[in-house]
């Protein structure tokens, strides 16, 4: 995804609008809500953990963009789970400019990429190294791709990286576009459940994660970053990788230095946020119950940090 590479005066207006006036941090501490589950839980566990040092939480719904201005500004606060590959450049700049704090990162580890189950690896000998694919192609393949594997890509309108890759490296597979994301993960399911034959990109985290055990292909070690630049050089190292930070406004410690102390303290994992996922997405119930009902049952991991954020 790519955004323009300056904070343009409309991008600030509209996050004045949509977040509010005001350059002084003041109660509640506002926390940023973008629009996937995850990060609804990595802010819910947030604003528990500063209800517990007292603090009021103000949860402010925010897009991906107009939350760099916002915090920048000062009429957001905190933003747990910022993703580092779908902010462009803007994200940088801020941050170098000193209108953004991160505190470091929230404890994820992000992975995209190809998966299979493991009882595949009987049929392809070598994985999880990529260079097996190119001699099990067929243990992969499908009617409608013999005799290419069949590789279950993004949905189209999500892009052709693994396509793209494929082709750059010469791969015996036919990338085959998941009609949604449901369609992609019933395919798994179902394949796994009949011990079938499945190659498919996915992320993590994600709530497939919490019931579905599958392994990840290996790539090579990239020459720095993984991206189209490496690609072309003839490294296959896969796919470019985020790193998921903690960011707040450039006031917050002086504002909220109990606040800041528990900043940086949190942590979250995958298999943590895998779980919760799974909850919300797929048993229906409300991010806040998950959150509550988690924290009660590990009450031994965060609350040394409400006691060192008090002290």
């Amino acid at each position: 995804m790519t955004f323009s590479k300056t904070l343009k005066p409309a991008l600030l207006a509209s996050a004045t609008i949509l977040l509010g006036q005001g350059t002084a941090l003041a109660d509640p501490i506002k926390i940023a809500v973008n629009e996937w589950t995850g990060q609804h839980i990595s802010a819910h566990f947030a604003g528990a953990l500063f209800e517990q040092l007292g603090h009021e939480v103000e949860y402010v719904t925010a897009g991906a963009v107009p939350q760099l201005a916002a915090i920048a500004e000062g009429s957001l606060h905190y933003q747990p789970e910022l993703w580092t590959n779908n902010v462009g450049d803007i994200y940088p700049k801020a941050v170098e400019a000193g209108d953004i704090i991160v505190v470091g990162g929230l404890g994820l580890e992000p992975q995209e990429g190809w998966i299979y189950p493991p009882y595949m690896a009987e049929l392809c000998p070598g994985l999880p190294a990529y260079e097996a694919l190119y001699d099990c192609a067929q243990a992969f393949a499908a009617a409608d791709t013999f005799p290419d594997g069949r590789l279950i890509t993004y949905p189209a309108d999500w892009g052709t990286r693994s396509a793209d890759l494929v082709d750059l490296i010469d791969l015996p597979f036919k990338p085959v576009p998941g009609g949604s994301e449901g369609a992609m993960l019933a395919e798994l399911k179902s394949a796994v459940a009949a011990e079938q034959p499945i190659l498919m990109m996915m992320w993590q985290p994600h709530w497939v994660f919490a019931e579905t055990d599958v392994n990840w292909v290996e790539w090579d070690t990239p020459h720095g970053t993984c991206d189209e630049a490496s690609q072309k050089r003839g490294e296959a190292c896969g796919f470019q990788q985020a790193t998921v930070d903690k960011i707040v406004a450039k006031d917050f410690a002086t504002s909220y230095p109990d606040a800041m102390k528990m900043v940086e303290l949190m942590n979250l994992t995958n298999d943590v946020q895998n779980v919760l996922i799974l909850e919300v997405d797929q048993n229906g119930r409300e991010v806040k119950e998950v959150v509550a009902e988690w924290m009660g049952a590990n009450e031994d991991v965060w609350q040394p940090w409400v006691a060192a954020a008090k002290q």
